[in-house]
């Protein structure tokens, strides 16, 4: 009775938790699509957020020189010990992957390959914190929300075009690669989910500046969507630099490319030195 009470005791605790954001991908189909995907190859070192129950975590580590995961339930840990703890080149962090310092992983010149289920309540500020470690990563898949799957791969003109789009791609090349319905999952989600492919820029979009000055610039232009550039970036700079850099003020901030931003963005801090 005992040993029947601790069974059902350890399943209750290895069930997703809506605080951790967790829903764990169990579709056998999708799992091997997403390891096709990735192509993990004998000579990297690859890291994974938020491995769960080790869906994907027990192909990867067959297929890498070294795979380091990075799981915030701790209650998972014993699990993905007793089930891949035979793999020496797995490394187990418990740890909040918004918080980790992903530069301790690389040794010498190699750069790590990054992929993660992640949990949809953290993907913005966490992309932001991996892209600041950017040049210390080759590349990254993620499972997202399709939603903002969407956004981050938008292109100018679209309705879904924005500070996401923008932010992302000015540091690196984005591409949506095919859709994972609510079903693979357990729990259900509510929403799609997608596959997308992420790779740093060894040189930026339009050239290096500060982060903070181009989110600043971006966030102004899409404070007032629906009004034209000239109308939103007024109250932060001279619309004679926009003039000058043959932006039309007519234009609304959706259809302005992120080379333009960057342009605009280098042209405010100029001015902003001037003054």
């Amino acid at each position: 009775m005992l040993a029947k009470k601790g069974i059902k005791l350890a399943q209750n605790r290895l069930r997703a938790r809506k605080r951790f954001g967790q829903n764990f991908l169990q579709d056998e189909r999708v799992i091997a699509d997403i390891i096709a995907a990735i192509d993990p190859q004998a000579e990297q070192h690859l890291v994974e957020i938020g491995p769960g129950r080790g869906a994907i975590t027990q192909f990867l580590v067959q297929a890498c020189r070294q795979l380091d995961v990075i799981e915030l339930d701790r209650d998972l840990i014993p699990l993905l010990q007793n089930k891949l703890g035979q793999y020496p080149q797995l490394h187990i962090h418990q740890a909040d992957a918004l918080a980790f310092d992903y530069g301790v992983l690389p040794t010498a010149q190699e750069k790590l390959r990054v992929i993660g289920n992640l949990p949809y309540n953290i993907t913005t500020p966490l992309l932001f914190h991996l892209l600041s470690q950017g040049h210390i990563i080759e590349d990254m898949c993620f499972m997202l929300q399709l939603e903002v799957v969407r956004r981050i791969c938008a292109q100018p003109g679209s309705k879904t075009y924005g500070r996401l789009s923008i932010m992302v791609q000015y540091q690196c090349e984005a591409m949506e690669l095919f859709t994972v319905p609510p079903e693979a999952f357990e729990p259900v989600p509510k929403v799609d989910s997608a596959i997308i492919y992420l790779k740093p820029l060894s040189q930026f979009c339009g050239g290096d500046m500060p982060i903070a000055a181009l989110s600043t610039v971006v966030t102004q232009a899409f404070s007032q969507r629906r009004k034209t550039i000239s109308n939103t970036l007024k109250n932060i700079m001279s619309l004679t630099v926009l003039e000058q850099l043959n932006i039309d003020m007519k234009q609304r901030p959706e259809t302005i490319s992120v080379a333009q931003y960057v342009a605009i963005t280098k042209a405010w801090l100029l001015e902003q030195a001037d003054n």
